[in-house]
């Protein structure tokens, strides 16, 4: 896996898998900030063909997916399948995906919707876009 500053400059896509649904982030052209994009719902192939769709309209050279090890740094069920989906990512867009250790950006991302004052539904249905926008943004403070 070459670094990403690497490569050619270009947006890039955060995506944090979920169990209904997938939080998806953007950052900007020059990679320094994240922002929320939205969510997608899980369930092959509609959820790769979205994704693919949001590659080609926002002329994305880059996928981040979130890797959820545990405290300790195991991997677990969620984090294989984080490395299939990542690899089927990898086959059908053409384009690298990366994987990011996403350790505790629910947390996070729950933390800071509740301080904003969101409850409930409102904060449920943006927690994964929220989290996808930690992890994409963990993943641009590192290849710096």
């Amino acid at each position: 896996m070459s670094d990403p500053a690497d490569r050619e400059a270009g947006p890039i896509l955060g995506l944090d898998l979920g169990q209904a649904r997938i939080g998806v982030a953007i950052s900007d052209p020059g990679r320094r900030v994240a922002v929320p994009l939205g969510t997608i719902r899980t369930g092959a192939p509609a959820d790769v063909k979205a994704i693919a769709e949001l590659v080609r309209a926002n002329e994305i050279s880059a996928i981040v997916v979130g890797l959820p090890l545990t405290l300790s740094g195991e991997v677990k069920e969620a984090a294989d399948h984080a490395r299939r989906f990542a690899e089927a990512l990898r086959g059908f867009m053409g384009i690298p995906v990366h994987l990011q250790d996403e350790r505790l950006t629910t947390v996070e991302a729950e933390r800071g919707l509740s301080a904003a004052g969101l409850r409930g539904r409102e904060r449920r249905e943006v927690v994964d876009q929220a989290a996808a926008t930690l992890i994409l943004q963990a993943f641009l403070d590192r290849s710096r």
